[in-house]
């Protein structure tokens, strides 16, 4: 099984929490807590990624993650 990184961006916002991932375009959820916000992301990328191998995509590589 190969394993990927990518960033996630959680926020919080007046519904609970938005999270996105900046190089997968499309790829965001949101949740009432953070980590269910973190979990739905989670599941998100992982679907994300399986969709876009059955599609015959590329699988972004990311060089570099900074962390603030």
């Amino acid at each position: 099984m190969t394993k990927y990184r990518f960033s996630v961006v959680i926020e919080k916002d007046s519904d609970g929490y938005f999270a996105f991932c900046p190089e997968l375009q499309g790829c965001y959820t949101q949740g009432d807590t953070y980590e269910e916000a973190l979990k739905n992301i989670e599941d998100a990328i992982q679907l994300h990624i399986e969709d876009r191998k059955e599609n015959g995509e590329e699988i972004p590589k990311i060089e570099m993650v900074s962390l603030i």
